[in-house]
């Protein structure tokens, strides 16, 4: 009996987002990207990265009133041309955004620029990723393994899309020395439960 109810405790914990902080949070479900050119971009995702495109929607726009800058943040001429959800792997998504607005700017970060983030894909083997990169002409940083600290056990990867989007090949098929210690474990795709 009590271990019944102990798993019901916790599915309800699982399915009701408790110890998941203030929003109730189950997951992260996607990461939304704007891109210069929706073709080029989903090409990429599926023919160098290996995601799936889902699919495409759009346009969005308000000619006459403050729609898009209420709802979004954005300019309120601002036109959403194209949205493209793309699915990669076990992890979350990814949603390709393709706008024109009055204001819009590029913008060419670096990872060490405040705001600035990068991709990181769990792959199984690095070298090979690496090699994959090279031979279509993607550019790739060094291939660091770390046998050091928290993360030791992990190999890491960098490399950029053709519009210059700053994105990571990650494995560590044996885990990571932090593991070890207890706490709560990072997603990963050794085992889809943690």
């Amino acid at each position: 009996m009590r271990k019944a109810l102990f798993a019901a405790c916790a599915t309800m914990l699982l399915t009701t987002g408790a110890n998941a902080g203030g929003l109730g949070i189950r997951g992260h479900d996607h990461t939304g990207i704007t891109v210069p050119d929706m073709d080029q971009a989903v090409a990429f995702f599926t023919d160098i990265v290996g995601c799936q495109k889902a699919m495409s929607f759009g346009p969005f726009a308000d000619d006459k009133g403050t729609f898009m800058t209420d709802l979004l943040g954005v300019d309120a001429k601002a036109v959403i041309e194209n949205i493209t959800q793309i699915r990669c792997g076990s992890g979350s998504n990814i949603e390709l955004f393709k706008y024109s607005a009055p204001d819009q700017r590029t913008l060419n970060q670096k990872n060490s620029d405040i705001g600035a983030f990068h991709l990181a894909f769990y792959v199984d083997d690095i070298k090979a990723a690496k090699a994959f990169l090279d031979s279509k002409g993607i550019a790739t940083r060094i291939n660091l393994s770390v046998d050091q600290g928290p993360a030791a056990g992990q190999s890491i990867l960098y490399f950029q899309s053709p519009w210059g989007l700053q994105l990571e090949a990650i494995t560590y098929p044996n885990g990571m020395a932090y593991e070890k210690e207890g706490g709560p474990l990072l997603w990963n795709p050794r085992d889809p439960a943690k």
